[in-house]
């Protein structure tokens, strides 16, 4: 199975900067799920429709390694990469870069849960379909998000 990739774009806000003017470490987890979210939506997976469906992804693991710090107005890009791991566990490792910077590299482990038994289980057929409809595209795609 192919991985899927995405690469979204976002400014820094004011907001998301500490008193030394860089981006609180803990704001890249915000973005990677914007990362994320956007990887979702852009193969026809939207949160809301795997809800629907009766399947929530909770992060059960994530790492960040920070190398160059981000400061506010800068545009970054973060590029989400999805892989299906032993067929259960999403796998999606990012990057977020500035132009050719490398700024933070990381990854979140997600499993498929069901809503209403709050267990794990296998991705469902709707998803595999999707998933595999998606395999002999080279799947990436640029968003702006001002």
């Amino acid at each position: 199975m192919k991985d899927h990739s995405h690469i979204s774009s976002i400014r820094v806000r004011y907001a998301d900067t500490d008193k030394m003017g860089i981006v609180y470490n803990g704001n890249y987890l915000t973005y990677f799920e914007i990362g994320r979210t956007e990887l979702l939506r852009s193969m026809g997976l939207p949160y809301s429709k795997l809800e629907e469906q009766g399947i929530q992804f909770p992060v059960i693991e994530a790492h960040v390694e920070y190398k160059v710090p981000a400061h506010y107005d800068e545009i970054l890009d973060i590029r989400a990469t999805c892989s299906l791991k032993k067929g259960l566990l999403l796998h999606i490792a990012y990057e977020i870069t500035r132009g050719t910077t490398l700024l933070t590299t990381g990854y979140t482990i997600h499993p498929f849960i069901g809503i209403r038994t709050g267990k794990p289980m296998r991705p469902p057929a709707f998803f595999m379909d999707i998933w595999e409809s998606r395999e002999s595209e080279h799947f990436i795609h640029k968003e702006i998000r001002l």
